[in-house]
């Protein structure tokens, strides 16, 4: 990692989380996820949401995260009412593994969209007249509350992919939102249960929670770009963790 980067990313740490074992082969292929950061400014502070995985999760068990969870096909197949900002988009297609497309990078926003209302089950989009409708259960729970996608709400902040000794791997992109674009009240909290305890909490006080080490990272990455301007955040670059030769590094994104 560069000297002198801010959520120092130590992978050792979280080995007793989840592992294989060095000599099994090839790493795992990482699957494309993405999570949302939902950002509260009604008070003194910002503040995010946040949750407990179960104890029984096979991946970061009791650990304290944000909303989100692997692409569904079912993601690349939505309409959303306001596209990708293209500057987002630029960033989200740089280095993507695979065939990179539009198509690939608006999944990406729209799973952490359906991830967040899943688990929360707050419908961040803009309300239209004319629900829509899908065969995916999720997403159509989604478009009950009234609601499509607007995408020109999230940018893009971080990107991370698990560690190649661990069984589980995902390359994860983090979206940030403010909670205005949620529809109906924020603290009205449900969702699957996925995430037990999901509550507001601030960003010093988060530090405190037991946290996988890449949302450590990411949380003092918000935490500085919530200090700047929005036009100064706008033009922030995009850290982008991962791993060569079994070695952590720290780069950034360009569009």
């Amino acid at each position: 990692m560069a000297e002198g980067q801010t959520g120092a990313f130590d992978p050792k740490q979280s080995r007793d989380q989840e592992y294989r074992d060095g000599s099994a082969g090839r790493a795992v292929r990482p699957r494309d996820a993405a999570t949302l950061i939902l950002v509260r400014n009604d008070g003194t502070s910002p503040r995010v949401l946040m949750g407990q995985r179960h104890a029984n999760h096979k991946f970061m068990p009791n650990k304290f995260v944000f909303p989100g969870g692997r692409v569904d096909p079912a993601d690349s197949r939505i309409r959303p009412v306001e596209d990708l900002r293209p500057e987002v988009a630029r960033l989200l297609l740089a280095r993507m593994r695979g065939t990179p497309s539009e198509n690939r990078a608006r999944a990406l926003a729209l799973a952490a969209i359906r991830e967040t209302f899943e688990e929360t089950g707050l419908a961040v989009g803009r309300v239209i007249e004319t629900p829509q409708t899908s065969k995916h259960k999720d997403w159509n729970a989604y478009f009950s509350a009234g609601v499509s996608p607007a995408l020109g709400a999230l940018e893009f902040v971080a990107r991370a992919i698990t560690p190649p000794y661990r069984t589980r791997r995902f390359d994860t992109r983090f979206f940030i939102a403010d909670a205005e674009h949620i529809h109906g009240d924020p603290a009205h909290v449900t969702g699957s249960g996925e995430l037990q305890g999901l509550h507001w909490i601030g960003i010093k006080e988060a530090e405190d929670l037991d946290l996988p080490n890449i949302t450590r990272v990411v949380l003092a990455e918000i935490d500085e770009r919530l200090r700047q301007s929005a036009a100064a955040q706008r033009k922030r670059a995009v850290p982008f963790i991962h791993f060569r030769r079994g070695e952590a590094i720290r780069d950034t994104l360009e569009g």
